[in-house]
């Protein structure tokens, strides 16, 4: 996780300087969260824009197979953003030893804010196949990598970072999860990172789907076991509220007999990561309140999913 120490730290001035330099856009800058990255929404007199300054350990290539998938969905789906070229033509620009880029803004608010409706959830669903089919004939050397939060990595991210969380009978739990898939499931290029808080939402319906910084060439079922792994927390029927979005995501794109056997194992998986993860980064960060979001919510959802 040595990312975590290289994440930017720049201020909204320098924001809006180097969008007025680098992609002639004129606006008031305002922070947006992130994990590892650094985000500014620009203000440009009714326009907006995402400004988003890469960690400084953050590789070209994999930002270029970011703007390839974003390009690659432009011409198939409607809800996720679209890379803005620079003054000079370039999608990557480079500013103070860091690699910047400029996206459209979609409008919304994060999935993790608003009421989830049936409706909503089965829009949600709907919106994650069309995404996942739209992704089935993409692929980029980059996203073939080893990545911290790829489900296939999952047991390891257990086994070296479980230790670490002091609650005891949380941290056995997490040990209870791991998960060996010994299954020959489907594989694709993902995005990996549906979390409540990259999806946006108006009233009942998907408006976008956000940051691509996740994707990575894994089980294709873990997009919708991401998703899910959000969606269920703090619900009462947490049966319900998945099978609104497996519905949706079927419609759209079916899933596989050995895909849905899998399925809450995966789950179960991802809400152990993150609690794994995220006590590894706050021993780095103790100050960062991004990484604590979902962390009270998912300590109590965990132990209903143990029997699913």
């Amino acid at each position: 996780m040595q990312l975590l120490r290289h994440t930017p730290v720049f201020d909204v001035e320098f924001a809006s300087r180097i969008a007025e330099e680098l992609f002639g856009v004129r606006a008031r800058a305002s922070v947006l969260p992130s994990e590892r990255d650094q985000n500014f929404l620009l203000d440009a007199a009714g326009e907006r824009f995402v400004l988003k300054i890469a960690n400084a350990m953050e590789s070209r290539v994999l930002l270029e197979a970011q703007n390839a998938v974003l390009e690659h969905l432009g011409t198939r789906i409607s809800f996720c953003p679209r890379v803005v070229p620079a003054l000079n033509g370039e999608l990557i620009s480079t500013e103070a030893d860091h690699l910047v880029r400029l996206v459209t803004y979609l409008q919304g608010m994060p999935l993790a804010k608003a009421t989830h409706t049936p409706e909503l959830l089965g829009d949600f669903g709907r919106k994650l196949g069309q995404l996942d089919r739209a992704l089935a004939d993409f692929d980029h050397p980059a996203v073939h990598r080893d990545f911290h939060w790829d489900l296939a990595n999952g047991n390891r991210v257990i086994d070296e970072h479980a230790g670490l969380i002091e609650d005891s009978s949380l941290r056995e739990l997490v040990f209870e999860s791991r998960f060996e898939v010994t299954l020959d499931l489907r594989r694709s290029v993902i995005h990996g990172d549906a979390n409540d808080y990259n999806v946006l939402v108006d009233a009942d319906r998907v408006t976008g789907l956000i940051d691509f910084g996740d994707i990575v060439y894994s089980w294709t079922v873990g997009n919708l076991a991401v998703a899910l792994a959000y969606v269920v927390l703090g619900k009462k029927d947490i049966a319900a509220a998945a099978a609104h979005v497996i519905d949706g995501y079927t419609k759209e794109f079916p899933l596989t007999v050995e895909e849905r056997g899998v399925l809450w194992p995966l789950v179960r998986l991802r809400l152990a990561m993150s609690v794994c993860l995220a006590a590894h980064q706050l021993q780095q960060r103790p100050d960062n309140e991004y990484l604590r979001i979902s962390q009270r919510a998912i300590v109590e959802t965990l132990p209903k999913l143990k029997h699913k």
